[in-house]
């Protein structure tokens, strides 16, 4: 795994598509998904996020880890759904966001960050006629990019924690560890740029 992301070095097909390529199917899959509005559909398209790993040489580990963290959530929208519509509904909704967060997971785990700020600068490019910076604009989404498998990593460690000091019925005392540590990665992150000559005052020289 790479220190600056989930980024999994490989040479597997998923890997040797662009960025942009994958986060342009990405988006059509959801899109389409949305559009569709079958149940059917929504399965189907969850068991071929689940292949996609083997496909692109990935342990279906990967799969597992992003579907640990996330199934209360999954499990509450689908609960909440039955309770107001019908079941059906519920899974179809269910089998959506799994699968959207599966190939989420696999377009991570085969992009490395470097490629992703370049998209995103190209992208922001055009902006730079109405005075906005897409050096900024790159660093910036790829900075979010990054944060989201740190908010998962942090997540866990707190809730390992929490298990291994036998504690129960006391949430926030895996919530407050979770906020100390984010601000930790926060400040650290703060302080590369700034090596850098990222900071706003060396900006505006």
């Amino acid at each position: 795994m790479s220190a600056v992301g989930l980024y999994v070095p490989g040479s597997g097909p998923l890997h040797r598509v662009p960025a942009g390529g994958k986060l342009l199917a990405l988006l059509f899959v959801g899109v389409a998904l949305v559009a569709a509005a079958r149940l059917w559909v929504s399965l189907a398209v969850l068991v071929l996020a689940a292949a996609v790993y083997p496909l692109a040489r990935l342990s279906l580990r990967h799969a597992y880890r992003v579907v640990r963290v996330l199934w209360p959530f999954l499990l509450g929208i689908a609960v909440f759904q039955a309770l107001v519509g019908e079941w059906t509904e519920a899974v179809r909704l269910g089998a959506q966001l799994a699968a959207l967060v599966l190939l989420a997971n696999a377009v991570t785990l085969t992009t490395r960050v470097s490629a992703m700020f370049e998209l995103f600068q190209n992208l922001a490019r055009p902006l730079r006629r109405v005075g906005v910076d897409p050096d900024r604009v790159g660093l910036v989404l790829a900075l979010t990019v990054r944060s989201i498998p740190m908010v998962g990593q942090a997540w866990r460690a707190a809730h390992e924690g929490y298990l291994a000091r036998g504690l129960s019925g006391r949430p926030h005392l895996r919530v407050v560890p979770v906020i100390v540590q984010l601000l930790r990665m926060a400040e650290a992150t703060g302080e590369a740029l700034v090596a850098r000559g990222m900071d706003e005052s060396e900006r505006e020289r």
